[in-house]
């Protein structure tokens, strides 16, 4: 099931997804005419700065958040296109040069599916460049939320409660791209642990999106922001440093691969 998000505000707190796909943009060596797909576009910055580097191209940006794509849609370039959908169910008439995704992919539960999915939508001789969450990744964030989440004060909201994530560690990621015999196949793992500028930054991730898929999960009014603030002080208590920094651990699995063209 997606999730929703605020984009304005998420545009404000994603400095560092920003970062993470301005540098991975630098090294896809554009021509400027590719038709390019942007899995996962959030609040669209991204995608538009692919969109500036293809004039004479077209740049697709999917996300199944309306918040996501509302806050996209104010960006307008010729060739930009937003699409709201899910990923997990995605249908597209067209094939692309380029699938690009940024940030996003943890938020897919079955990529065997997703990987049949991107191997339809890229043309031959296409680049698919991938970066999303690892096993390890906001280890912090994660052991707040999960014992509060199983406490019994919060328990009894959480009986449906499905882990939104996929997380893979990269051995058991690379035997599952190994499944689909793709050459010239390239998988790795990042560190791009994080120190936070102060406490306010790190809360504002907490906010959005962090910890939205279980505030939904709490009906009673009083008790929604209750678990939010327990979740947010422990956050920072646990993360705050001396120098009033606050560290998080971000680690990131990367996917490159060319589809190779079919010989006769």
């Amino acid at each position: 099931m997606p999730h929703e998000f605020d984009g304005k505000k998420y545009k404000k707190v994603s400095r560092h997804q920003k970062e993470w796909g301005n540098k991975i943009i630098s090294e896809l060596s554009l021509k400027g005419t590719e038709k390019i797909l942007d899995l996962g576009c959030g609040d669209g910055v991204l995608t538009a700065n692919l969109a500036q580097l293809v004039p004479n191209g077209k740049v697709v940006g999917v996300d199944a958040s309306e918040g996501m794509i509302k806050e996209a849609k104010k960006i307008q370039l010729e060739n930009l296109t937003f699409i709201k959908a899910d990923i997990d169910n995605l249908q597209l008439n067209e094939k692309y040069d380029i699938v690009f995704s940024n940030a996003t992919l943890h938020w897919v539960k079955d990529h065997k599916k997703l990987i049949s999915t991107l191997l339809s939508l890229i043309n031959n001789g296409g680049i698919v460049r991938l970066n999303f969450a690892s096993d390890g990744n906001c280890s912090n964030f994660f052991a707040v939320v999960k014992n509060e989440i199983e406490s019994k004060k919060y328990s009894e909201y959480f009986k449906a409660f499905v882990w939104p994530w996929y997380m893979p560690k990269i051995n058991e990621y690379k035997e599952l791209l190994n499944s689909f015999k793709i050459q010239s196949l390239e998988v790795w793992e990042e560190n791009s642990d994080r120190y936070f500028p102060d406490k306010d930054t790190i809360i504002n991730w907490v906010d959005q999106p962090s910890i939205a898929p279980f505030l939904k999960y709490i009906n009673d009014k009083e008790l929604k922001p209750e678990f939010r603030n327990t979740v947010v002080k422990k956050v920072v208590e646990r993360t705050l440093q001396s120098n009033g920094t606050c560290f998080e651990t971000f680690r990131r699995i990367n996917v490159r691969f060319t589809k190779q063209v079919c010989k006769m």
